[in-house]
């Protein structure tokens, strides 16, 4: 059966989708080439962890009872106030985070933002201890000596923000002069975690993708600022030159599933610690009910000891991904240059210089 868009369009070129919205996803469709459709909105928020808690040792199935005892335990860190039972959890006072004496503090998130599912995962029926199943402890593996020394370097860098221009003493480039010193998600260029991948993994909120897909392409929209990515089907990679924050995708379908390969990426991929040695293979495979099983090994010998791997799955929902419009209004980057050249001059003034 083919899948009609009705008059719903969908053009992928140079590398962009643009989609019209409307398009209701027909679960068991198959696409002309007879391959299934896996276009459809996917709700990925979960409660269960993505490293396995270190109790569970190397056991990756639970009970359904000390699965309830995870979900529980997830669901209470996000409650905040007095009403600890409220499920809606409580809006920040105006002009704060919520968090205690952090009246006038509009800096932060508190738990009122964060949404990471209701519930934990089963596959097969069995409750798993993470998403994470390979190393067989459910965790990630050793980090190479060369990217230690250059995670603990990072660390080094972090400072306490106590209202003073600390980096003047130093004598150094400060952390803000240049808008290209910030993180990227502070510059609305990547979401933060790994949400858009790869591997495409559960974050704090913003949780539902959208996935188009025609003969030649398929495309994982993730609105964590803006993130799109495009799938070339039957295809080979770009050459090596050609790098980029998400890397380069191309995929092929072994049966029901289509089996994605990544590479190229640029210094900075999504995915924490990695480098431009990353290599990325994940599975994609339609359910009868219209649900996806998803899964990804993981591959950077510049800084995990071994490969890295684990599952979950993807439920269909009737809800959409809303437009993160990280840019718009965003006055927060030029407020934090801002900042700094003040906090500098006050410091110079009290140095009498």
């Amino acid at each position: 059966m083919l899948l009609k868009f009705n008059s719903c369009m969908l053009v992928v070129l140079a590398g962009i989708a643009g989609m019209l919205g409307g398009c209701a996803t027909q679960i068991g469709a198959q696409t002309e080439l007879s391959t299934p459709d896996i276009s459809g909105y996917y709700d990925v928020a979960t409660l269960t962890p993505l490293q396995r808690p270190k109790a569970f040792g190397d056991r990756q199935f639970i009970s359904k009872a000390e699965a309830e005892d995870i979900a529980e335990t997830e669901r209470q860190l996000q409650l905040v106030g007095e009403k600890q039972s409220d499920p809606d959890r409580i809006a920040p006072p105006e002009g704060g985070d919520g968090s205690e004496g952090a009246a006038g503090n509009v800096g932060g998130y508190n738990t009122f933002w964060i949404d990471r599912g209701n519930d934990t995962f089963e596959i097969d029926g069995k409750f798993r201890t993470s998403i994470i199943h390979t190393p067989k402890n459910g965790r990630f593996p050793g980090m190479t000596d060369p990217a230690q020394k250059k995670l603990k370097a990072r660390r080094a860098t972090y400072r306490k923000n106590t209202g003073e221009a600390w980096w003047l003493a130093a004598g150094t480039m400060g952390p803000y002069d240049d808008p290209e010193l910030r993180p990227l998600g502070e510059r609305c260029l990547m979401g933060f975690g790994s949400v858009a991948g790869p591997p495409m993994l559960p974050v704090l909120y913003n949780n539902v993708k959208r996935i188009v897909q025609t003969p030649d392409h398929v495309m994982i929209l993730i609105e964590m600022v803006h993130d799109a990515r495009i799938i070339r089907l039957n295809s080979t990679h770009a050459p090596v030159s050609v790098k980029s924050y998400l890397g380069d995708s191309i995929g092929h379908w072994e049966g029901d599933t289509l089996v994605v390969d990544t590479t190229n990426f640029n210094a900075r991929p999504a995915l924490y610690n990695a480098t431009e040695s990353l290599h990325v293979v994940e599975r994609f495979t339609r359910a009868e009910d219209g649900n996806l099983m998803y899964s990804f090994m993981v591959d950077d010998p510049a800084v995990w000891d071994t490969p890295w791997g684990g599952d979950y799955p993807w439920p269909a929902t009737d809800s959409v991904a809303y437009e993160y419009a990280c840019h718009e209004g965003n006055y927060a980057l030029g407020n934090i240059l801002r900042g700094a050249r003040l906090l500098e001059a006050e410091t110079r003034t009290a140095a009498g210089k």
